[in-house]
């Protein structure tokens, strides 16, 4: 509890350390805190990003399959591939230093009438640099793979 003291030059105020201490040790508290309040922060930047690439890449891998499932050919089915997970990712706002979409195709070798089903995964290495924060990765690699039925009677070629 503060007190107040009459001396010679007027009123002072006298704290637990003695006159004049308060002051100076929010100040150092203040220094001190400061650092870990930073990190702390970057800490939650650096999952916030890596949680919606996730997420995107995951919808990314998604769209890749539906996109693949739908085509009449293997061919179309690998280019509608990429094409869509990359435009997912566009849409989404995600950069990727690098992409890369592989479709297992080999759901349109079963003959008509069996059920089967495309695979598309898709790998995003995302830029983190940006952030500059010691014991932070500079890029992440996010990795997601979905699956989609191709529709069962259904004329399918290998093409």
């Amino acid at each position: 509890m503060n007190r107040v003291r009459v001396g010679r030059r007027g009123w002072t105020r006298v704290g637990p350390g003695g006159p004049g201490v308060d002051g100076a040790s929010a100040a150092v508290e203040l220094l001190l805190v400061t650092p870990l309040i930073l990190g702390v922060i970057a800490v939650i930047v650096f999952g916030g990003r890596v949680w919606v690439a996730r997420q995107a890449v995951a919808s990314s891998a998604a769209e890749a399959a539906r996109t693949a499932s739908i085509a009449r050919t293997a061919a179309q089915a690998r280019s509608g591939a990429a094409a869509g997970a990359a435009q997912t990712l566009a849409d989404q706002d995600v950069h990727c230093l690098t992409q890369t979409v592989q479709v297992d195709l080999t759901g349109f070798t079963a003959p008509v009438g069996t059920p089967a089903s495309v695979s598309a995964t898709v790998t995003c290495v995302v830029d983190l640099a940006d952030l500059a924060v010691p014991g932070i990765p500079g890029r992440q690699t996010v990795t997601a793979t979905m699956t989609s039925p191709l529709d069962t009677y259904r004329a399918r070629s290998t093409r």
